[in-house]
């Protein structure tokens, strides 16, 4: 088995080591996907600003967080979904929204559901959604500018999700309490 290094600042190639100094610095540790994806300082780079580019999209934080999870989900992401468990649950997502988003189950709330279905369409379809489904969506209260901001979240989780599913990336004790299998389907 190939065994990928869970890089430090001192290890890391490249400026990598000054980002993974700059994550310990912000949230109090190295997250081990990004002392992993250190390996290929443009891979962290590119995931570190297609964070800053969801934060553009107009998407709510919960409406975020809701795509997020599904691409994790569906992608079948042990460690963001265990991460994202605890990111939403720092952010204030309703307990039952990360719940029902952890166990693949409908959202109560239409809107958030519509959200989670647009987004789950656009994962296991890999971009091909019919008129019907993006009606539905826009019925929801969804725009254009909103059905393309899924991309960008998506494209962001594709970056982790193969990251950790390539590297088996360890979870961090930070994630720990939230950890995460796949519900037999």
């Amino acid at each position: 088995m190939t065994e990928f290094t869970v890089h430090t600042p001192e290890t890391a190639p490249g400026e990598a080591g000054e980002s993974l100094t700059a994550a310990k610095q912000a949230t109090g540790f190295i997250p081990n996907l990004y002392a992993v994806m250190a390996e290929q300082p443009a891979l962290l780079d590119a995931y570190k600003a297609m964070g800053g580019f969801v934060a553009q999209t107009g998407l709510s934080t919960v409406e975020q967080q809701v795509a997020f999870q599904v691409s994790n989900y569906e992608n079948g992401c042990t460690y963001c979904v265990a991460a994202h468990s605890v990111i939403s649950d720092g952010q204030k997502v309703p307990a039952d929204v990360t719940e029902a988003l952890r166990a693949g189950k409908p959202l109560a709330d239409e809107k958030l559901n519509a959200l989670a279905n647009y987004t789950r369409l656009v994962v296991t379809n890999r971009g091909w959604v019919s008129e019907e489904d993006r009606q539905t969506f826009y019925a929801a209260g969804y725009t254009n500018a909103d059905a393309l901001a899924v991309i960008v979240i998506v494209s962001m989780k594709v970056l982790s999700n193969y990251t950790n599913h390539i590297a088996d990336t360890p979870l961090d004790a930070a994630f720990k309490s939230r950890e995460w299998q796949k519900p037999a389907a």
